[in-house]
């Protein structure tokens, strides 16, 4: 597999940017994402009363002398997160493209990338059929982050038909309120996709969904007869292979159908406030990481 959409400049423009997490996370001490909670970090955030119990080295003696009260100073809280990447597999991603499914690689890494320069825990899940892979355990530091991802050219998209739900909820350290749970995916699959990422709500994850598409995919320019063959039939006599004779008004009813399929994950994701992109393999990836992430609030 091929990752050389990634170079040392794109990593460095990325040292600069950091994922936007919700502040409602709980997450682990020590990282560098700010939450709700107070901490023990150097920037002052509130002042509240002194309560019974309370450390009495955090009063603020300045105040006491003002209103001879007894306030206590709050600051900030500091967390680090675990941020999961949950990466499809299956035959369409990259069988018959193998600049698709590079690109979903390609796009993992600058992810996963983000993830260890915030200090937060990585962990990359390779969905196959039923199970996810994690070859590399939890990734923490670039050292590690670079080890695993020298190694990506290992595996390959052609395991058929991958299970998205079965491979999430099956996932063994789903974490809860504790990060982010990324979903790379052209998302063509017969199973319910939705109820994985029901899943990961019901878990309190922060969740994003990535679609990659190919150009082709987008806005097909087929013209005469054909012969489609499903990368992920069983066998090639598969009936879901099928030679026709494309029409402008079949062409038309395929962009139809694209953009109600688009839409209707746009709108799935949307009523549970999960985070939903659809990159194009012909995008410079500079161009999604620095523009279309940063326009949705993903990045900062």
């Amino acid at each position: 597999m091929n990752i050389s959409y990634l170079n040392d400049a794109f990593f460095s423009r990325l040292e600069t940017m950091s994922l936007n997490l919700k502040s409602t996370l709980a997450g682990y001490f020590g990282g560098k994402h700010l939450v709700k909670t107070y901490g023990q970090t150097v920037e002052f955030a509130d002042f509240r009363e002194y309560q019974l119990g309370d450390d009495i080295r955090r009063i603020d003696w300045n105040l006491y002398s003002r209103f001879e009260k007894y306030f206590l100073r709050l600051f900030t809280d500091e967390r680090q997160m675990q941020i999961q990447i949950f990466l499809d597999c299956s035959a369409s991603m990259g069988k018959s493209d193998p600049k698709k499914g590079a690109y979903a690689v390609a796009t993992a890494a600058a992810l996963g990338f983000l993830a260890v320069q915030s200090m937060d825990k990585l962990s990359i899940n390779f969905m196959r059929e039923t199970a996810c892979e994690n070859p590399f355990g939890t990734i923490v530091g670039k050292n590690a982050f670079f080890r695993a991802i020298s190694m990506f050219g290992a595996y390959d998209f052609d395991d058929g038909e991958v299970d998205l739900r079965s491979c999430i909820a099956s996932c063994p350290d789903t974490g809860e309120s504790n990060g982010l749970s990324v979903i790379i995916s052209d998302f063509f699959t017969d199973s319910d996709w939705k109820k994985a990422v029901d899943y990961l709500c019901y878990k309190h994850r922060q969740v994003l969904l990535v679609q990659v598409l190919t150009p082709e995919e987008l806005d097909p320019n087929y013209d005469g007869r054909v012969h489609l063959m499903d990368a992920e039939a069983p066998v090639a006599e598969d009936d879901r292979n099928m030679k026709l004779r494309v029409t402008r008004s079949m062409l038309n009813a395929y962009q139809q159908a694209m953009r109600d399929f688009r839409q209707d994950i746009r709108t799935f994701c949307a009523k549970r406030d999960v985070g939903y992109l659809t990159v194009s393999t012909d995008q410079p990836i500079e161009r999604v990481f620095f523009g279309e992430l940063l326009r949705g609030g993903i990045m900062s």
